[in-house]
């Protein structure tokens, strides 16, 4: 057999850029500079209209308010006071007794969590009328702070139908807004009512991640409800958890002003004061706005303190979990 036959033939090897770069490898273009830096700058691009609209309409009214509180009202309106306000805050019954219904809502604040999660564990649970229950706890919703004030200042009145119910089963009637002992917690009854609805649809969204071999799991081994919740759903769903203790706390602190308007205005005697209702009286009733900005600057503060040994204590309480 001639040789010319058995022999592959030998390909020349390849000039320029590939034969620098390894014959047979491939040639990977390069990038510049202004490309590289491009790519790095794109994500603050992106990013930098919702971080202008935070600094204008969060960041820098926040500024304002904190430096407004450290200057005087009427005639030493705009003239620095130092710290003249918010001594004043803590000479004040009003202000005090706000704050400790601030600790009430801290403490009440697991109920208003527990309330959507369990009536969302049922519902994902699929108990017989879940769809119908979905709609009916979410419907108080869509309700207004004003509309639910006016139907509960006529259910809870002293001559009411709740007390005409108590009545019926031989127990005496309940000042139910009257009562400083009571009316704290009726407000913040009403509130949870109320808003508790959103939480749940919250709680309904985490439940979509959560595995669904877990809960098999649990129930093969025999585990019973409580158990399941404390073992399974709660690690599971911790990250939901955190969101709605904090969102359900900024919304005890911030939006009561309603409910508070409608059915107790403040009273009896101060005992349904909170730090948002006593802004509106030193800003929108005795024109105070420094004062309400020192108080304004403390709900802040309060706010950021609950809000993060909140989280602290609820990723502690997974782990042991």
């Amino acid at each position: 057999m001639p040789v010319d036959e058995v022999t592959p033939a030998v390909r020349p090897a390849p000039a320029g850029p590939a034969r620098r770069a390894g014959w047979g490898s491939r040639v990977t273009p390069r990038r510049g500079r202004g490309g590289r830096r491009s790519e790095r700058l794109a994500p603050y691009v992106l990013l930098a209209p919702a971080l202008l609209i935070l600094l204008l309409l969060r960041f820098w009214p926040l500024l304002l308010g904190v430096n407004f509180s450290f200057t005087g009202d009427g005639e030493r309106d705009g003239s620095a006071v130092g710290l003249a306000n918010y001594l004043e805050l803590l000479r004040d019954p009003l202000f005090l007794g706000a704050l400790r219904n601030v600790g009430l809502l801290v403490l009440l604040l697991p109920v208003a969590v527990a309330v959507p999660g369990l009536l969302a564990t049922f519902i994902y649970l699929r108990v017989p009328g879940h769809r119908l229950y979905r709609s009916v706890y979410f419907f108080p919703a869509v309700l207004s702070p004003v509309i639910v004030g006016a139907i509960f200042n006529l259910l809870l009145a002293f001559d009411g139908p709740l007390n005409a119910l108590l009545g019926a089963v031989g127990l005496g009637p309940v000042d139910w807004l009257g009562d400083p002992d009571v009316a704290m917690f009726v407000v913040v009854g009403v509130h949870v009512w109320a808003t508790f609805g959103m939480a749940l649809v919250v709680f309904l969204a985490g439940f979509a991640t959560l595995d669904g071999s877990l809960l098999d799991a649990a129930r093969v081994d025999g585990a019973s409800l409580p158990q399941t919740i404390r073992h399974v759903i709660v690690p599971g769903l911790s990250r939901t958890i955190q969101f709605v203790v904090v969102t359900t706390m900024i919304g005890m602190l911030t939006s009561m002003f309603g409910l508070l308007y409608v059915m107790t205005s403040g009273g009896p005697e101060g005992s349904t004061y909170l730090p948002e209702y006593y802004i509106w009286i030193q800003q929108g009733q005795l024109n105070r706005p420094a004062l309400a900005s020192a108080a304004s600057t403390v709900l802040f503060l309060i706010m950021l303190v609950v809000g993060l040994l909140q989280i602290s204590l609820l990723r502690r309480a997974v782990r042991e979990a």
